[in-house]
């Protein structure tokens, strides 16, 4: 065990990709401190991956890019600048509601921030907004992905947990739109108090909302088939993946008519290859784990927490504050898959409901999302801005502020993420 996370560490911090890490510690304990042959690799790499759940996430991650490409997260700008651009601040709140309605039909992050950011930082820039935490506003709009469904790290936690998919995504619903709404509220009165080029807003009319509306609608009709679906039992979160896929495609190609046969090629090859990424990490993690598990580091763990706490809201403190360390080094996949089977049982003796602790999960590491050195969706936002991640990192603090308070009132109010599953899921 000390082999591995040594091993692990080392790797990690000295720059190796997360794969290669998770895969060449796997190896060297298995190698060095047991007797095991190394054929189980491949039985391990093949296990983690042997999974009809799992074969969600390539639908949804072409279904993303199509999303992206197709027109479909640019009426959703549109939309949002209807509904809330004449308020001050407005076009922060623009990019924390278009990214509200991209992370109900994308599930990926850095796929939503780089589409968000495209958009809005040309104009933001224009206005003269504070462009770097316009950027750090816009990560946090595209982390919402992580949490929001259909959420790859939320079908991951589900898998790993043995949880319903179904549940786990109406989990999300609640926490994700008080996070936005957190969003929403901090940024307000950041432009409130920080001048005229914040109160450069457009006048509310109906008629250019429900133009708006209007010209969303076939790409809204994407999430309500997701989530409706699954839900209501008409099909499973891999076929659900698969009709999102189609229905992308029509309402892109036939509806909207911006993409064309030929961008195919180009957009699924990119699809195969992030699906590809996220699948390996996924099989090289369960070997690490297998191996850390047979010489049993999640009992070490789990005695030294009980030892250190019997107090149930000292444990959901230590947890927060180990996964958010955790998210600002790590992958979220990577780490659900490495420390989750860890800790849920554990949280499960204190009598934790697993569907919470994986939505606690979830909120912590998409808070990781925007926080340095890791922070992927920083990284995106402060790119596609042309900015320095040193300049950026400067004024995550406000849209870390808002994250975090929303992950205490997930923490500590079970319902907020039971109450809908418990409702609507026999």
């Amino acid at each position: 065990m000390i082999v591995a996370v040594t091993g692990f560490l080392v790797l990690l911090f000295s720059g190796t990709p997360i794969v290669l890490a998770l895969g060449i510690a796997a190896l060297l304990a298995i190698e060095l401190t047991t007797t095991v042959p190394l054929s189980i690799v491949a039985q391990r790499v093949y296990g983690g991956i042997n999974s009809f759940t799992l074969m969600a996430i390539p639908f949804f991650v072409a279904a993303g890019l199509l999303m992206e490409a197709g027109g479909i997260a640019r009426r959703f700008v549109t939309l949002a600048g209807a509904l809330v651009g004449w308020i001050t601040g407005s076009l922060y709140l623009v990019a924390i509601v278009t990214g509200t309605g991209l992370a109900a039909i994308s599930g990926s992050g850095s796929a939503d921030t780089a589409a968000i950011a495209a958009v809005m930082t040309p104009e933001m820039r224009k206005r003269g907004y504070d462009i770097d935490l316009a950027a750090a506003v816009i990560a946090a709009s595209g982390a919402l992905a992580s949490i929001i469904p259909p959420s790859i790290v939320l079908i991951v936690i589900a898998v790993t947990a043995n949880q319903s998919i179904g549940a786990m995504f109406l989990g999300g619903v609640i926490p994700g739109l008080i996070v936005v709404a957190g969003l929403l509220l901090g940024c307000w009165l950041y432009a409130k108090r920080h001048g005229a080029a914040y109160r450069d807003t457009e006048a509310f009319t109906l008629g250019r909302l429900l133009l708006g509306f209007w010209d969303a609608l076939p790409g809204m009709a994407v999430p309500a088939i997701i989530i409706g679906g699954i839900v209501g039992g008409v099909f499973t979160a891999t076929e659900a993946a698969c009709v999102a896929l189609f229905t992308t495609l029509v309402v892109t190609m036939v509806i909207y008519r911006e993409l064309k046969p030929r961008d195919l090629p180009r957009i699924f090859m990119r699809a195969i290859s992030l699906s590809a990424t996220v699948l390996i990490i996924i099989s090289t993690a369960s070997v690490f784990t297998w191996i850390i598990a047979t010489q049993g580091f999640p009992q070490m763990l789990r005695d030294w927490l009980t030892g250190l706490t019997d107090s149930r809201v000292v444990f959901l403190l230590i947890v927060n504050l180990l996964l958010l360390v955790v998210g600002m080094f790590m992958e979220s996949i990577s780490a659900v898959l490495i420390l989750l089977p860890i800790l849920l049982p554990i949280a499960q003796s204190f009598g934790i409901h697993p569907a919470q602790f994986g939505i606690i999960t979830a909120l912590n590491l998409s808070i990781g999302l925007i926080t340095p050195p890791y922070g992927i969706c920083l990284y995106v936002a402060a790119s596609v801005a042309e900015r320095r991640i040193e300049q950026v990192s400067r004024k995550v603090l406000l849209p870390f502020v808002c994250m975090l308070a929303a992950l205490l009132l997930v923490t500590f109010v079970p319902a907020i993420s039971l109450w809908l599953p418990s409702v609507l899921i026999p």
